[in-house]
């Protein structure tokens, strides 16, 4: 089998509200846009992937940093291809859904979940709602509300206000009307901040210690990138001064930094995403690693339907994932938002757990209606011979 051509769509859906999320402070989005990547091959079986919303500069990284090295290869053989990857993420934007669309053929052509290709230690996961906005207080009430109608049982809370004492009052009150009918987990969010009108100043150490110690006694599950992404010392003393686990590593890049992550104890929970840390074969590299060394690894999957799916595989085939992150944060972040392009969105039981497709491949339908009415830009290489 071999890679025949590569064809890339900028989508670009209109959200049903103004998104305000906390790690782009005092900006509103209205739209939401992703990369969709398809990879066609000689035998007529094509792979699906998608980036992460970047514009222009996704199409350019599988155009011209990426197609040109990769047509006439195997798909097979994904380790002679993550090199050309890991070139482009340094000279483009993020290239690892290439690699999802190559595991999409793979699975596709041996008739097998890719999941289950892994290993498939899960069939079904235990799911938690990441929301994304920092609205009033009793707004974030309502809104748990109404995603607990619809079989969520975990929440993760945003902690961007002005002052970590209207952080930890938010969580207080929130575990005071829920008690413990639901599990909770918070984002400090210091790792990383969008250009924003409004940036917040990333905590010091002991902003993140008073805060953690608050979190332990209110039974939170973890709390999640309280220090800056790189200061690593602050990150490995942090976990070993407190009780309640240390989450991070969305936004790292790299084999190389997940290892000094893991070595250097920075945090007791590892979070990549395939969509934007590397590729998701890669990073399964990474779980072993994290479960070499006690430690818990749970994607991160804030991206797109197509990303959300890809780290699910990835979630259920190794044996350290014991919850999986779904974003949902309505009004404006609905399952529609995040799945658009795709024809059979992911939805939660109401026992709050998701099951995982039973499709070879990643599992992905996708909606060519709506991928024609959203698309903004469109590229299609050349078709080489076989």
């Amino acid at each position: 089998m071999k890679i025949v051509q590569v064809e890339c769509s900028l989508l670009e859906f209109p959200l049903p509200a103004p998104l305000r999320p906390s790690w782009a402070p005092g900006r509103v989005f209205t739209t939401t846009n992703c990369t969709l990547i398809r990879v066609h091959t000689d035998e007529g079986i094509t792979g699906i992937g998608a980036g992460p919303e970047v514009g222009m500069l996704g199409i350019y990284t599988f155009a011209d940093l990426v197609t040109p090295y990769v047509l006439g290869k195997d798909p097979f053989r994904v380790e002679q291809i993550s090199p050309y990857l890991r070139v482009a993420a340094r000279d483009g934007s993020y290239p690892w859904a290439f690699e999802m669309a190559l595991w999409d053929i793979i699975g596709k052509a041996t008739n097998q979940p890719v999941y289950r290709l892994w290993g498939g230690f899960h069939d079904r996961m235990k799911v938690y709602a990441s929301l994304a906005e920092v609205p009033p207080v009793e707004e974030q009430i309502d809104r748990i509300h109404l995603l607990r109608s619809q079989g969520m049982k975990a929440f993760k809370l945003r902690l961007r206000r002005p002052t970590i004492k209207e952080d930890i009052a938010l969580v207080e009150h929130v575990r005071k009307v829920f008690g413990d009918e639901i599990d909770l987990m918070v984002d400090a969010n210091q790792a990383h901040v969008m250009p924003s009108p409004n940036p917040i100043g990333a905590w010091s150490y002991e902003d993140a210690l008073t805060v953690a110690r608050a979190m332990e006694k209110l039974d939170v599950l973890w709390l999640e990138e309280p220090l800056p992404r790189y200061n690593t010392k602050q990150l490995t003393r942090l976990a070993a001064e407190v009780d309640i686990p240390i989450a991070g590593g969305e936004l790292n890049i790299g084999l190389h930094e997940y290892k000094t992550l893991v070595d250097m104890d920075c945090y007791d929970i590892i979070q990549a995403d395939a969509a934007f840390s590397e590729g998701i074969f890669q990073l399964r590299k990474v779980a072993s690693l994290a479960e070499m060394s006690f430690k818990k690894f749970i994607p991160h999957t804030w991206s797109n339907g197509i990303g959300l799916g890809a780290n699910l595989q990835l979630a259920a085939s190794v044996p350290n994932c014991p919850w999986f992150e779904f974003p949902v944060d309505p009004p404006a972040w609905t399952v529609e938002s995040r799945d658009f392009m795709l024809a059979k969105p992911f939805h939660i039981d109401m026992d709050g757990t998701i099951g995982l497709p039973d499709l070879p491949g990643m599992g992905f339908i996708l909606d060519e209606g709506a991928i024609t009415k959203y698309s903004k830009h469109n590229w299609k290489s050349d078709r080489v011979s076989a």
